[in-house]
């Protein structure tokens, strides 16, 4: 399960780019009952969301050119530059070399061969986020791709990662974990082929963040009475809880999840 001992390959941030910060912020405030504190000019516009006094996510403007919104997931590397070679040794790209973030730590921006785009965080100041897998906090992360054998197969020469086949109705679910300890424990994500989920509706490679909410139906309910949309209505998943995928009024998806106790 996803916690905050972030080790190589851990998501330890998340963030996501808007066409409107002031319009995003209000929308997962009313859905999550999140706080917006921005972090001034010198910061571009950026800032973080919190629970508690504790950060669950981040949200600035889109800077890359043709952008569209969307959630990023950040993963942890001790070594930035390492991680990167790795990336594109691996036939993945690098949107946007590593550079140190004001000492709280340093970014890199990558691409991995099949489209999806992903960050890489080495942490200085700023270890990760405060708060994961409570209630109203990032739970899971999700990738989209065609080809999830060769995803796989990048991703352990990036990040070492382990996986662990679950059959699902109509595919194999690929469960991803850390390198190190236990698999199970150490969970944090899984792959599904491009086709499914989201109703089919994965238009492209992605990575989708999932929230935990103690509410799906309820949740996915505010998320579409604040101008969002409902893209795959609540759903039963067995052995997982209940799910489904939305997006915020400008298009950003992303998932909620009322895990199994078990789970």
């Amino acid at each position: 399960m996803l916690g905050t001992d972030f080790r190589i390959g851990s998501p330890v941030w998340l963030d996501l780019g808007s066409p409107d910060t002031d319009g995003a912020a209000a929308f997962y405030g009313s859905v999550f009952g999140w706080s917006f504190t921005a972090l001034g000019p010198e910061a571009g516009g950026y800032g973080f969301f919190q629970v508690d006094g504790k950060t669950v996510a981040a949200l600035g403007p889109l800077t890359e050119d043709g952008a569209k919104s969307a959630w990023m997931v950040h993963f942890m590397s001790p070594d930035v530059q390492a991680t990167v070679k790795a990336v594109q040794s691996g036939g993945g790209k690098i949107r946007m070399e590593p550079m140190d973030v004001m000492g709280e730590g340093w970014l890199a921006q990558a691409t991995d061969p099949q489209g999806a785009e992903f960050a890489i965080w080495q942490p200085g100041k700023t270890g990760g986020l405060g708060k994961v897998s409570e209630e109203n906090t990032l739970i899971w992360a999700e990738l989209h791709v065609p080809d999830p054998a060769a995803a796989l197969t990048f991703y352990d020469g990036v990040f070492g990662w382990r996986s662990q086949d679950m059959e699902a109705p109509g595919m194999t679910y690929r469960v991803l974990s850390l390198k190190d300890g236990d698999q199970q424990q150490t969970s944090f994500g899984g792959i599904a082929p491009m086709d499914e989920g989201a109703g089919g509706g994965v238009e492209k490679p992605r990575w989708v963040p999932y929230f935990n909410v103690a509410d799906v139906d309820a949740t996915a309910s505010a998320a579409s009475g604040n101008g969002g949309s409902v893209l795959m209505p609540a759903a039963d998943v067995p052995d997982v809880g209940r799910i489904a995928w939305v997006a915020d009024p400008y298009g950003a998806v992303f998932a909620l999840l009322k895990p199994n106790p078990q789970m």
